[in-house]
């Protein structure tokens, strides 16, 4: 249902585009505060344990997306699927950083990251189609079902995992750890990609609330973006680690892939799938460069400030996509 949300909400439940783009915002911006919360969480009790109960709430946040009404039932859904996001974030990435260790696989975390990612995007594009058949032939109901019981199978493999042992030496959660993380270089790696995916989301949003397109068009296309990103991430996996510098000629690549959709017709299509493309090369190289600089007791708290970052320049980003919305009206 990821390509449907916008239509489920803008069509079926005849609420306007800037109300349900402040609505995402404040989702996102609940989002953003928890991040580094849950990333503590993960990081004292266990990434498994935050793992298994974000899946959790993410099949009560489908729920309530799914029969929830009015302004509440879209607030409470956003809400839920933000905690349900929280808990998950970092905790994956520290989770699979910690099993590469465990096994002798260090060096291997960026190209595993990477194919990881590009199967996910993949299967997220074909449950893309697959969610818009669904509500085509049987309607949204089936669609909502559909989407909670995936949840739910999530959170039953989240639950067959083992969590790995921690690294020698980095065992206690003590102030000496967190000090010889060097946040500065963490916080330049972090930026450029944020900028990125920021703009993607609000090009993406435009595109499913701009013009009259039909369920299944909109599903293609928004299937189309998330191919891209696949794409990217499979480049990322046959990729060198790269620092600072590469990343931040990337986001200047990416600046002018938005002037570009800013200010020529037609443009937004091609500059929003540029950009997915942009984000899956740089999510796999971001996460290898944090996991690497952070340590085992503040591990998933560094991939969920990036995160967090991540979204507070797409709430940022959507508020603006929402307010040109409402000036075309």
């Amino acid at each position: 249902m990821d390509g449907l949300y916008l239509l489920w909400w803008v069509q079926e439940k005849q609420m306007s585009p800037a109300l349900v783009a402040t609505t995402m915002a404040a989702g996102d911006l609940a989002l953003m505060a928890l991040e580094v919360p849950t990333g503590w969480c993960a990081d004292r009790f266990g990434n498994r344990r935050s793992l298994v109960l974000g899946s959790l709430l993410q099949v009560a946040g489908m729920i309530c997306c799914w029969l929830a009404e009015g302004i509440p039932g879209l607030v409470g859904a956003c809400l839920l699927v933000a905690v349900a996001d929280a808990f998950r974030s970092g905790a994956d990435q520290a989770l699979l950083y910690r099993t590469c260790v465990t096994l002798g696989r260090e060096p291997e975390f960026q190209r595993i990251e990477a194919r990881s990612r590009a199967v996910q995007v993949v299967a997220l594009a074909l449950l893309i189609v697959a969610g818009g058949a669904v509500v085509a032939r049987w309607g949204f109901a089936a669609g909502w079902l559909a989407e909670t019981l995936l949840c739910a199978l999530g959170g039953a493999i989240a639950f067959a995992m083992s969590e790995p042992p921690a690294c020698d030496g980095e065992v206690d959660d003590t102030p000496t750890p967190r000090a010889k993380v060097p946040w500065t270089m963490v916080a330049l790696v972090i930026l450029p990609l944020a900028f990125l995916d920021a703009a993607g989301s609000a090009g993406s949003f435009l595109l499913q609330t701009t013009g009259d397109r039909s369920p299944m068009h909109v599903t293609l296309l928004i299937a189309l973006i998330t191919l891209a990103d696949a794409a990217g991430s499979v480049l990322a996996a046959r990729l060198p680690a790269v620092g600072v510098r590469s990343q931040l000629a990337v986001a200047v690549l990416g600046l002018v892939l938005v002037a570009a959709a800013l200010t020529i017709r037609g443009a937004l299509v091609p500059a929003t799938i540029a950009l997915s493309f942009s984000t899956g090369v740089l999510h796999p190289l971001r996460a290898a460069a944090i996991q690497r600089m952070a340590t085992d007791a503040v591990r998933a708290r560094a991939a969920s400030a990036a995160s967090a970052c991540d979204m507070a320049l797409s709430t940022l980003f959507l508020l603006l996509a929402g307010s040109l919305l409402a000036r075309r009206k």
